[in-house]
């Protein structure tokens, strides 16, 4: 290879390891990789974990939960990011499995670093794969978990941002769907929570209507809509919005004149609709940021744990309320 390449072993082995101490150009870089492509090489994952005394593999448990576009996009823009910083990023199917016991399920893997959703884990668990080679263990929920690096994401936000839209609106009955399907009141319960505490103190109201991501479901909601004497819903995200939104015009309850709607997510499918969708924008942290934060915390592991709120919520207003 170092042949083809026209440069010396150690530039091949340098190149091929992503030695940081031995500065090496680009296009001597590019030669070695394009020689390595050539010949077939593939990289000894295990050989070149004893070389650096750790491996390279960022844990990310799969999510037990159906996931939209906005969290699809984040998490293909973080694994291109951590890919870029020599990293492999493994997704770990743990269904069934939760807190310390998923820890230990995931220690086994002896990863590097593990960026765990929601509130999947405690301090137990962030010892555990610290003592098991885990240099870096990155929370994403509403809380801090102690020994863990913590982005933090108050959806309350999310909520907060519409049941205020709403009000300013002249909205006063205010229903707010919560979804029934298992796993999502993490982020539920929150904006729910968000729209009471932006309507605390008002002359308004918020119901809670439950409803499963069906049509059927939708079109009984909708079917005794009339008898709710709602004027403005806050749908949970766009998809839920879509779904309700679609069963009230079918029941000739006319969209905002009769009841405002409102979702969140900013789905492009929202903006089609007619009338279109009103949002709450989110606005996740950047894959490339998140990357950068593994990639210090695995060069040191002793610096105290960073903790961000990194979640943004903003209304974004159309035709629908």
């Amino acid at each position: 290879m170092a042949r083809l390449a026209g440069v010396s072993r150690a530039t091949v082995s340098y190149v091929l390891n992503n030695t940081s101490a031995v500065r090496i150009s680009e296009p001597t870089r590019r030669r070695v990789h394009e020689a390595a492509q050539e010949l077939g090489y593939v990289p000894h994952a295990a050989a070149r974990s004893l070389r650096a005394g750790h491996s390279r593999i960022v844990l990310m448990p799969a999510p037990a939960i159906p996931v939209g576009p906005l969290y699809s996009r984040f998490l293909g823009e973080l694994q291109a990011a951590l890919g870029r910083l020599d990293y492999t990023v493994v997704q770990y199917g743990s269904v069934g499995l939760r807190g310390d016991e998923a820890a230990r399920a995931w220690a086994e893997l002896r990863p590097v670093a593990v960026l765990v959703p929601g509130g999947d884990i405690g301090p137990r668990g962030v010892a555990v794969l610290q003592r098991a080679g885990a240099r870096a263990v990155v929370t994403l929920g509403p809380e801090r978990v102690d020994g863990a690096h913590a982005l933090l994401t108050d959806h309350s936000a999310v909520g907060h941002s519409a049941g205020a839209h709403l009000y300013a609106r002249g909205r006063r009955r205010i229903g707010v769907v919560v979804p029934e399907e298992p796993g999502l009141e993490v982020f539920s319960e929150p904006r729910l929570a968000g729209v009471r505490r932006a309507l605390h103190g008002t002359d308004a109201t918020a119901t809670v209507l439950p409803l499963a991501y069906t049509e059927q479901a939708a079109a009984e909601l909708a079917a005794g809509w009339r008898g709710l004497s709602l004027d403005a819903v806050f749908a949970y995200n766009d998809e839920y919005a879509m779904l309700l939104m679609r069963a009230l015009q079918d029941e000739g309850v006319r969209v905002p004149e009769d009841v405002a709607v409102v979702g969140a997510d900013d789905l492009m499918l929202g903006r089609l609709l007619r009338p279109r969708l009103s949002t709450v924008r989110i606005e996740l942290p950047s894959g490339r940021d998140l990357a950068e934060l593994v990639d210090r915390a695995v060069r040191d592991p002793g610096a105290e744990p960073e903790v961000r709120e990194v979640l943004g919520a903003s209304l974004v207003h159309r035709a629908s309320s």
